[in-house]
Parts: C-alpha cells; sequence; structure tokens
C-alpha cells in the first residue's frame, strides 16, 4: 500500500467531520435575519424583540435588515436564494403560506424556505367608526342586512391581505357579501374607516387598539383563538358565534433549504426560550402582541394548516395578487 492510499481514509474521515465542527461551532459570526417589511410594523417590531433576545443567547449580533416590496416577496426570495450556511434568516408571515395562492408565476419555490418556529402573533381586530350602529358581530350583520343590496364596504389591504380573508370568513359564515376596498396598506384601511369613507376593516391589534382606546375606532371582536391579553374585554368571534372567522398576524423564523439540520434545532430551542422570557412577554403584550413559541414540528403543522384551509379559501373566493 503506498502512502497516498494509506492516507485516504484518515483524509475522507477529516473531511466529513469539518461540517460537523462548523455547526458544533454556530454560530461564529452576525446573524441576518430578514424582514420583508418595512420597519416600524408588528411584523418588524416581533423580528427585533426575538433578534434582542437571540443575541445575547448566541452570543453574536443577530441583525435585523428590512427588504420590503411585492407582498413580502422580495425578502423571502433574498432568504431563499441566500447560502444555507446558518447566518441568513426570514421572519416570515402570512404571505410564506398565501403568495404562492395568489400568483401564476413566483421566483422560488414554497419549499425553498424551512420552517424553523414561531415568533409571536399580532391578533386580528374587526373594527368600526366608534359610532357606527354596532357593537358586536351580530349587530354588523344586522345592519348589513337592513342595508339591502347596498350591504357594508370593507377595507383591505389587497388581495389575499388578511383583512380579505377575514371578510371571506364572515362572508362564508353569514352569506352576507360585503363591497370590498383595496387599499395599499392595512393603515390605510383604518384610516379610511376613521374617516368615515368605508364602513368596517380588520387590522393586527398593534395597529387598531390604540384607536380603540382613544375613542376613534370601535372593536367589535378579534379573530384570534383568545381573547387579546392586553384587551380581555374583547371577546372572540368564535365567543360570539362565528368560530370559523379565526385567523391573525403571525411571524415565525425560516430558513433556506439546505440548512444544516442542527443549526435548525438550536435556533428553535433559543427562540422557543426567548420567547418565553419576563424580556419579551413585557415588551410584547402591552403592545396586544401575543408570544407563540412553540417547536419546528408546532410551527410546521400550523403552516400545512393555513395552507389547506386559506387555500380552499382563496380558490373560492377567486383570489388573485394584484
Amino acid at each position: 500500500m503506498n502512502r497516498k492510499t494509506a492516507f485516504a481514509p484518515a483524509l475522507m474521515a477529516l473531511g466529513a467531520a469539518l461540517p460537523l465542527q462548523a455547526v458544533a461551532a454556530w454560530p461564529e459570526k452576525p446573524v441576518q435575519m430578514v424582514v420583508p417589511f418595512g420597519p416600524g410594523g408588528a411584523n418588524d417590531l416581533m423580528a427585533r424583540v426575538a433578534a434582542t433576545g437571540l443575541s445575547k443567547r448566541l452570543g453574536q449580533p443577530v441583525i435585523i435588515e428590512n427588504k420590503p416590496g411585492a407582498g413580502a416577496i422580495v425578502g423571502a426570495e433574498y432568504v431563499a436564494k441566500s447560502k444555507p450556511d446558518g447566518y441568513t434568516f426570514l421572519i416570515g408571515a402570512a404571505g410564506v403560506v398565501t403568495n404562492s395562492m395568489l400568483r401564476a408565476k413566483m421566483p422560488y419555490a414554497d419549499s425553498d424556505l424551512v420552517p424553523v418556529g414561531m415568533i409571536a402573533v399580532a391578533p386580528s381586530v374587526i373594527v368600526v367608526n366608534s359610532d357606527f350602529p354596532a357593537s358586536n358581530l351580530k349587530e354588523l350583520i344586522a345592519q348589513a342586512k337592513s342595508r339591502g343590496k347596498e350591504g357594508l364596504t370593507f377595507a383591505t389591504a389587497g388581495s389575499g391581505s388578511t383583512p380579505h380573508f377575514v371578510e371571506e370568513m364572515l362572508k362564508e359564515a353569514t352569506a352576507i357579501p360585503f363591497v370590498l376596498v383595496p387599499f395599499k396598506s392595512g393603515q390605510e384601511g383604518v384610516n379610511s374607516v376613521i374617516g368615515h369613507n368605508v364602513d368596517v376593516t380588520s387590522e393586527a391589534s398593534i395597529v387598531v387598539l390604540p384607536q380603540v382606546k382613544a375613542g376613534r375606532l370601535k372593536a367589535l371582536a378579534t379573530t384570534y383563538h383568545k381573547r387579546i391579553s392586553a384587551y380581555d374585554q374583547l371577546p372572540t368571534a368564535a365567543e360570539q358565534g362565528f368560530p370559523g372567522v379565526s385567523i391573525g398576524h403571525w411571524a415565525g423564523v425560516f430558513a433556506p433549504k439546505g440548512t444544516p439540520q442542527e443549526v435548525i434545532d438550536r435556533m428553535s430551542r433559543e427562540l422557543q426560550e426567548v420567547m418565553k422570557s419576563k424580556e419579551a412577554v413585557d415588551q410584547l403584550v402591552p403592545s396586544g402582541i401575543e408570544p407563540a413559541p412553540g417547536t419546528t414540528a408546532d410551527f410546521t403543522a400550523f403552516l400545512n394548516k393555513e395552507r389547506t384551509r386559506l387555500g380552499a379559501l382563496a380558490k373560492k373566493a377567486n383570489m388573485k395578487s394584484e
């Protein structure tokens, strides 16, 4: 046996061990988390709370980079096509599930983004102007019926947005159609209700609760599965007899396909601990946001369920990207 042949097994063993050693040392440099929305929104806030806690637990800076555009596709595509080395993650929202339902062409496949874990949920709240003659969902439906063919107008943040899904859920539960009024953003839709230009909308708790508390809006229901901790006098849609009206503005962490499983597992464990911490709870709950720690398996099951039920609703409503 020559020396080259004799050393071959040892070299192969060393080569196989190197990736494991690299994973064991992860992270060795700052970690980037991409938010596919502009700064200041619910997704951005949840991301920054998670990043602060993760930085402490991982021993490396976790840096937030905002890459908004095309209904969150710009940021998601950037992460989907990034090197899967454990240093680039996406703070995804509902668009990760729904964009491929609404668009004929996508620049990446759903499978290019791997679930890591949920961060938190900003429950959606159905609101009307403070002087609107309804204080709950049944009274809202009665008002819609009293208007006849004219019906009620419903502000959305465009086709396939969370407010649009809320409207379709209400329509399916009551057989009452609304006149959809699309805006470029949820905030614009909320402003239209405050200004008496549109009758009703549904938006994230962090956006509408300050307006409710200031007396500019009236909250009729939350579409979350439980009452909002920061505003527990507001009943859920399910409590009012509409269990199918259920959705929230969630944020979760995704990694590019091919990211080492050991990295995903570590990130998931640390994320769960961060979102259980008093620091995270104290920062999020007063704003109407509910921390939602869970395993990667929990997050994957949630995403699969959302794809099934929202996909059926999008198809029935013929939702298309604008």
